[in-house]
């Protein structure tokens, strides 16, 4: 199967500081990515390079085959960039489904089946974004990005600071998108074991560099790598 995304070479950072030095990666459609590693090692550099609103001293990105490295954020999100960030950044002053149809694009991925995925947004189809809850609004980005109808959808800490009740839901949904095809998946999470039943692959990142690159079956069996560079003892054993 061809890579979807394809990085080559990526040096990256913000400003002068360098935080990738020489960043490979590449995914096939459809693959879910965990990106693990402890704070600072570079996970939402390199998600912020994806989308394109770091510093690029060199390398290359290219999604579905076409060089997007000289594309801004916003035309990267055109072609196919489905970006969750961490401030989840929706917008306060529109409506659920305002927020959801301002920038969908045709496809799969319709405001309709957002809602079959996620019945409380439809429930709060017409509140603001200033109105919901912090699930409520990871929910809302999800959304937002699928209706982008992205080939790449990129989460970074989506269940960070969320109740366990709405972090099950939001897991649930992730894996239900995993299943429907056609998009790859980057997830940057710090809870590695809530990732290793959902994920194909997982990469561990130090220092912006990736120490460690494996199915995530092989790191069920063998935990090690995970204690090694994150300190998570018998992670695989819950």
């Amino acid at each position: 199967m061809p890579d979807l995304l394809a990085i080559e070479g990526l040096r990256a950072g913000y400003g002068e500081a360098v935080v990738l030095p020489n960043m490979s990666l590449r995914l096939e459609e459809s693959q879910v990515l965990a990106l693990l590693g402890r704070n600072g090692t570079g996970k939402t550099t390199l998600i912020n390079s994806i989308v394109g609103v770091t510093r690029r001293f060199a390398g290359t990105i290219t999604l579905g085959g076409v060089d997007i490295t000289g594309f801004r954020p916003d035309q990267r999100a055109r072609a196919g960039m489905g970006w969750v960030p961490q401030e989840r950044n929706i917008f306060a002053s529109l409506t659920v489904e305002e927020n959801m149809t301002a920038i969908a694009q045709p496809g799969p991925w319709t405001v309709e089946r957002v809602y079959d995925m996620f019945p409380r947004l439809k429930e709060r189809r017409s509140n603001y974004g200033n109105q919901l809850s912090g699930g409520e609004q990871q929910m809302l980005a999800i959304g937002r990005a699928l209706t982008l109808n992205p080939k790449v959808l990129l989460l970074d800490e989506p269940t960070e600071g969320l109740a366990p009740i709405i972090v099950e839901e939001l897991l649930k949904a992730i894996g239900t998108i995993a299943r429907s095809g056609g998009i790859c998946s980057i997830i940057v999470e710090q809870n590695a074991q809530k990732l290793l039943g959902l994920a194909d692959r997982v990469v561990i990142l130090e220092r912006g560099v990736i120490v460690h690159d494996a199915p995530s079956s092989a790191l069920k069996a063998d935990p090690a790598p995970l204690e090694r560079y994150l300190g998570v003892a018998g992670a695989a054993a819950h």
